[in-house]
Parts: C-alpha cells; structure tokens; sequence
C-alpha cells in the first residue's frame, strides 16, 4: 500500500501516461483497468474488446473482437513488421490457417504499426523480408491501447511483446504466453494447447494432463485419477526410479 510522501514508480508513471493519452484520445473507456496493467492476470477473464483498422485481403477494413464471439481467437501480439523474427511467426501461422479455420478459430495479428506498412509488409514477398498475402487479418495497433489492454505492451521499447492469447467462444481469455523480443513462437504447441482447451471445454469432467494430444489419456477431477494416469503411462520419473 502506498504510503503518504511515495512517489511513483517508472512503471506507474508510465501506465498513468497512457491512460492520460487515452483519456485525451477518447478511448480510455474500452481498455482502462483501475488496477495497474499486469496485476490482475486475463486467464479466466473477458479479453478486453477492441474495435480497430485491419488489413484483410490487402484491403483496410475496421474490426471488433466482439464480430469474433461464437469462435475461437487466437490474438496473435507481434513488436514490428519489417523486422526479423516476426516475418517467421506472422507467414507460418498464415501458412496453417486452415488447420485452425478446421478448428472453428480464426487469428487475428496485432502490432504497433500502421494499416499502411501492415500493406506494404503484405505487398513485400518474403525472399525481399515481406510476409505476402497471408490469410488473416494484420491489425494496426497504433495507439498502443489494446497492447495496453492485453499487458504486453513493452513501454520502453513502445511496441508489444510477443503475446499470443486463446480466447473461446464466449470471449473469455483460456490460455495466455508472452515472449521476449529474441525468440518466437511455436505454431504446433499453440495448436495442441488450443486443442487441449477446446477438450476441457467439450467434455467438463476431464482435464488434460502434460504434454496431451487428442487421442492421449485424460484424468478426472476425482480421488485416485493421478495414481492411475501414472500406472498407465510410462514416464520418465517413472524410468528414473525403476532404474534407480
């Protein structure tokens, strides 16, 4: 609790300073949370709702993440077009859309920039550091509000961490990552957790175990369910001591 005579912290300036430049701007109401950003984490939350431009089939087009209730989301956060890794995350979830779309899930990518060199980026093959057509919407964050939103917004840098949230039909946050800046993301594992939640969901007395794939074993939230994963699948714990 903060005491009388404390100063503000650089962070609590910082997140002061972008709730101000919201304010001004009109839209503190959509993202402004009273408690400092990353106190409260979104896991088991509503994703907080965003209307903003998109690039979609090469043309500008405004969005809102409420269009996207009834189906799954994957908010896809990136720090720049034009850079190094994100050309690899941003073409190879593009290049297995359709393994989402079979999964009743569409994916929107979100950065920093502009609609424009979200374009220009599209417009740019890859061999010349473009990401081509690609199959989903590129979402121009350029007030910063919904990387604010989703606390991955990187305050000295002034652009997004690499985010990635899974939202299910009823607009609520099931799975949450964020990296930093060096390395990127993993389609496949975002696509088994994605399968994962879709189970839970479907079928609400079971739950997933490490590592799961459709088709492995579950447990149920009852006495006695981890005994009897552990007797019917081999582990390396389980090696260990039979070696031991």
């Amino acid at each position: 609790m903060a005491m009388k005579g404390d100063e503000n912290s650089p962070e609590d300036a910082s997140f002061i300073g972008q709730v101000k430049q919201a304010e001004a701007a009109g839209s503190a109401e959509t993202w402004y949370n009273p408690m400092p950003l990353g106190s409260v984490p979104l896991v088991g939350r509503q994703g907080p709702g965003f209307e903003a431009i998109a690039v979609i089939d090469q043309n500008f087009q405004e969005i809102r993440l409420a269009d996207y209730l009834g189906r799954y989301v994957i908010l896809f956060f990136y720090p720049l077009d034009f850079t190094f890794v994100c050309p690899t995350e941003v073409a190879a979830f593009s290049d297995r859309y359709d393994e989402f779309q079979t999964l009743d899930t569409d994916i929107l990518g979100i950065s920093v920039d502009s609609q424009y060199a979200h374009l220009a980026w599209i417009q740019t093959e890859r061999k010349l550091g473009g990401v081509g057509d690609i199959r989903y919407p590129l979402v121009s964050d350029l007030t910063k509000a919904i990387s604010a939103a989703y606390g991955v917004l990187n305050p000295q840098e002034g652009f997004a961490l690499r985010g990635l949230f899974i939202l299910d039909p009823a607009g609520v946050v099931q799975h949450a990552t964020v990296n930093n800046l060096a390395f990127g993301r993993s389609v496949d594992d975002t696509l088994r957790t994605l399968r994962a939640v879709q189970h839970v969901q479907r079928y609400e007395n079971q739950v997933c175990p490490v590592d799961w794939q459709p088709g492995d074993a579950t447990l149920l939230e009852e006495p006695g369910q981890v005994q009897a994963y552990f007797t019917q699948v081999k582990t390396v714990g389980a090696e260990s001591e039979t070696e031991g």
